[in-house]
């Protein structure tokens, strides 16, 4: 029957004897057999290899079907549980799912899904069973795809407070290139929507004709008004996750254009604006993601408290400011204390007391007031910037819809030196991480290293490709990709006292064994002129530092359609909960230099066990279909 199968769908492109690569292609096309093209036209000529004619017959079409789709490594997992080696009942399929796939529920109900969804050949579908060609077929499948397939919707609890969860955030959203010079794009927004990043930075600045214009100050990147990077957030907001989005405004307009800000805010977004709480106006604690379900919140400095605003809300305040001491609306950059090559600093900034609750200013800091437009101040609810001073200060004075924001240099001061007190302030109020201003490059830090002390927003430039934004894409495909993810309990528990250094009782350890079997149609080399590469696998375990690791494959000598590896790697990790796996795909291009080809990261606790494919990825997050490794995980 399999032949017969296979007869029927190419005899008629082989009507007149022979194909050539063009109509090969299409062929596998109509097959729905995925493939990469310069692999399949190595395959084609090594087929034709001395013949004067650039043409194959249907042996040879077969021949190179078979090349490309019958995999040896599934072909041996098929024949252990197919007595006959031709088809798999469904009483076998469910051995196989159970034993080796550790399905645990149904099994005979997945079997039956399989069947239909996978098998190809009728006469074997309606008998219930699975052909190699099924077989094969859903061993690429998605189904069969590492990550969890539970963990790829939104499936924790989304009614705790904002404040327990990790939230996708990203720095310098406008830019789509470097820092100093280069186009500020309103393309950067719409891209970090759609990637499900819920923290957007908007860097406001006054602009001609009263239009707030939107770019990185003091520089020379271009400028995009303010009015379509709000309208671009109206129409991408909530396409990839229904979970509420921040704009955190980087403000630097004066009173009139913060009005201006104010008015688009309310004309263009709307009922989807949070203008008010949502219950009581005397706010003991942050709602949740799924309260603020499809809703914008503003997170900006704030005049007064959330009772006077709402005490306003039905009185025109046009033309009323408030004034804030500039020592608490110091920008992000200024607030960090570090060298800026964009401008130079005042003194009042040096200040580490906030004017609110602090003895005089010394002589030597001038306290300036900056005055903020009650329109916009009135905006900001449950997200209100204030100066971080320290972590003592914030808990006996911060309210818990305060938030700060740390610079990077500063935040790893803390991570190294005073971890529980981290670990406690973010347990409380939500903490944003973002990266040093002399980073102009737009370059990244690791973002594992404020994750595992409990920080909300770690803001990353998510225009620079790299290690970064792919842990970064990684950690949030969880929980659905919708840009929330519940922090472990010791991480939310007020009274914790775990520290990333010290992770004492708060280990659960697991043991983790990865075999990695082989890798199919990987991206050849940039170095070979045909298909080939010398590939290894690099894999990584990023998460608190007892948990960082590295293993290296061997290297397989020129072949990237099917390299063979069968080498077992295992790991203990203290602590699954933070850990992220990352499997790297290498060339080695001589002893001491290796080219990038791929990789994949995911959460350590969203790996299926079994034997699983992991699809590859490209530097700026591509899938590179069909490329894929292809593992057996088991763990305890």
């Amino acid at each position: 029957s399999l032949h017969t199968w296979f007869l029927s769908i190419i005899q008629d492109e082989f009507r007149d004897g022979k194909i050539d690569l063009d109509s090969t292609m299409k062929l596998l096309t109509k097959m729905q057999i995925p493939f990469d093209y310069i692999h399949v036209k190595h395959v084609f000529k090594k087929t034709i290899d001395k013949r004067k004619e650039r043409k194959i017959n249907m042996e040879d079409f077969r021949a190179i079907y078979r090349t490309i789709v019958h995999r040896s490594e599934f072909h041996e997992l098929f024949c252990a549980y197919s007595p006959n080696g031709k088809t798999l009942s469904d009483a076998e399929l469910t051995e196989f799912l159970r034993r080796e796939q550790y399905e645990t529920e149904a099994c005979e109900t997945i079997a039956l899904e399989i069947v239909l969804k996978y098998e190809p050949i009728e006469e074997v579908r309606k008998r219930r069973q699975v052909s190699f060609e099924g077989f094969v077929r859903y061993m690429s499948s998605e189904d069969c795809s590492i990550f969890r397939k539970d963990q790829r919707t939104v499936y924790q609890d989304m009614s705790h407070p904002l404040c327990d969860y990790f939230i996708s955030s990203s720095h310098n959203t406008y830019l789509i290139s470097g820092q100093l010079v280069g186009p500020s794009d309103l393309w950067g927004y719409t891209s970090a929507l759609l990637k499900g990043c819920r923290c957007l930075e908007i860097d406001c600045w006054d602009g001609s004709n009263n239009e707030p214009v939107v770019y990185h100050g003091h520089t020379l990147t271009s400028k995009i008004l303010f009015r379509s990077v709000i309208q671009v957030v109206d129409k991408y907001a909530f396409v990839a996750s229904d979970y509420p989005v921040v704009l955190s405004l980087e403000n630097h307009c004066n009173p009139e254009q913060q009005e201006i800000m104010a008015d688009y805010l309310q004309s263009i977004l709307g009922d989807r604006l949070l203008t008010s709480t949502l219950g009581d106006t005397v706010v003991t604690e942050l709602p949740s993601p799924e309260a603020l379900k499809f809703k914008i919140l503003v997170k900006n400095k704030k005049v007064g408290t959330i009772e006077e605003g709402m005490l306003r809300r039905h009185m025109d305040r046009h033309g009323e400011t408030g004034e804030v001491s500039d020592s608490e609306n110091a920008s992000d950059e200024e607030e960090t204390g570090e060298k800026t090559p964009l401008y130079q600093k005042t003194d009042s900034l040096k200040r580490k007391n906030d004017s609110r609750h602090s003895t005089p200013p010394r002589k030597k800091s001038k306290m300036k007031k900056k005055k903020i437009a009650l329109t916009l101040s009135d905006l900001v609810i449950y997200t209100q910037s204030v100066k971080f001073v320290s972590f003592e200060h914030s808990l006996a004075n911060q309210k818990c819809y305060e938030n700060n924001s740390i610079g990077e240099v500063r935040a790893r001061k803390f991570v190294k030196h005073s971890a529980k007190e981290f670990v406690s302030h973010t347990s409380r109020f939500i903490t944003r991480i973002y990266p040093k201003a002399s980073r102009t490059s737009s370059s990244n830090y690791n973002p594992q290293d404020f994750w595992n002390v409990g920080c909300q927003m770690v803001a990353l430039n998510f225009q620079t490709e790299g290690l970064q934004m792919e842990l970064q894409n990684g950690k949030f495909q969880d929980n659905g990709g919708c840009g929330y993810i519940l922090k472990p309990e010791f991480l939310r528990n007020q009274n914790s006292t775990f520290t990333p250094h010290n992770v004492g009782m708060h280990s659960q350890p697991m043991s983790l064994s990865i075999k990695l079997i082989s890798g199919h149609q990987l991206p050849p080399s940039n170095l070979s002129k045909t298909n080939k590469a010398d590939p290894l696998v690099q894999i990584e375990m990023y998460g608190v530092p007892e948990d960082q690791t590295k293993r290296r494959s061997s290297v397989i000598k020129s072949n990237a359609l099917n390299p063979r590896w069968d080498e077992t790697f295992s790991f203990t990790v203290q602590v699954p909960e933070l850990a992220l796996i990352r499997f790297c795909v290498e060339d080695e291009i001589s002893v001491v230099a290796n080219e990038f080809l791929g990789q994949y990261t995911l959460p350590l606790l969203s790996l299926s066990r079994g034997y699983r494919n992991i699809p590859l990825l490209s530097k700026d997050g591509s899938n590179l279909e069909p490329a894929s490794l292809f593992v057996h995980v088991w763990y305890y």
